[in-house]
């Protein structure tokens, strides 16, 4: 038995052990479903076309497939707070999706908002790395760190004031020292984007290295 044979054998077992299901509703998936089931395919809150940009400082545009409600909001926290780091695939190849139908210009880098070490060991996990990395692998272009969030700050999900939440990121996060940004366009991905404010902090970073453009990339919007 080959290689590939015996993968596909030990990934018929798990399936049978542990039926695939949709991240956004968990029902266990059909035959012929892959990802997510046909309901939530239809009936997720998809971002339409008069709402697919966000102005977001520093970036050149600010682009996410799905609005952060109902079971999108509950599917990005089970990502996040329940150990479901393998909805990272799904997620990724939706954002790439995404990325493909609204950017001009190609991008030539990944990149990613970065966990403190404090929360990555906590979590064990960088949410936004495995999300960055699986659209890097859709696009077919390198995903790499140029970041490093190098203070701890508040929850940003705790603050609800924008003025607040700009403040609270203000000067946690810096490039590298053998950042790889110069003269390159970049797509720096995060799960949700909120108020803008820790995208922007990071995207004014990545400029300041040289970086020719920042697109941001997201799952989720808040806002609606």
């Amino acid at each position: 038995m080959s290689g590939g044979e015996k993968r596909g054998v030990w990934q018929a077992l798990l399936d049978l052990l542990y039926p695939p299901k949709c991240p956004f509703c968990q029902r266990v998936l059909e035959r012929g479903e892959s990802g997510l089931c046909r309901r939530c395919q239809r009936e997720l809150p998809w971002v339409a076309e008069s709402a697919a940009e966000r102005t977001v400082e520093f970036c050149d545009g600010c682009f996410s497939p799905l609005w952060y409600r109902d079971g999108t909001a509950d599917a990005v926290r089970r990502y996040k707070f329940r150990d479901r780091a393998l909805y990272a695939g799904l997620f990724g190849t939706l954002m790439a999706q995404c990325a493909r139908d609204r950017m001009s210009e190609p991008a030539q880098l990944v990149t990613w908002v970065p966990l403190s070490k404090k929360r990555l060991r906590a979590r064990g996990y960088d949410q936004a790395r495995l999300l960055a990395e699986r659209l890097a692998e859709e696009l077919g272009v390198p995903a790499q760190p140029t970041l490093e969030k190098w203070q701890d700050n508040a929850v940003q999900s705790r603050i609800d004031d924008r003025d607040r939440r700009r403040a609270n990121v203000r000067g946690v996060y810096r490039v590298l020292a053998d950042c790889p940004v110069n003269g390159k366009r970049v797509i720096l991905v995060d799960d949700v984007t909120t108020s803008g404010a820790t995208l922007s902090e990071c995207a004014a970073c990545l400029k300041g290295a040289g970086a020719v453009s920042v697109t941001a990339v997201t799952l989720a919007r808040a806002g609606k």
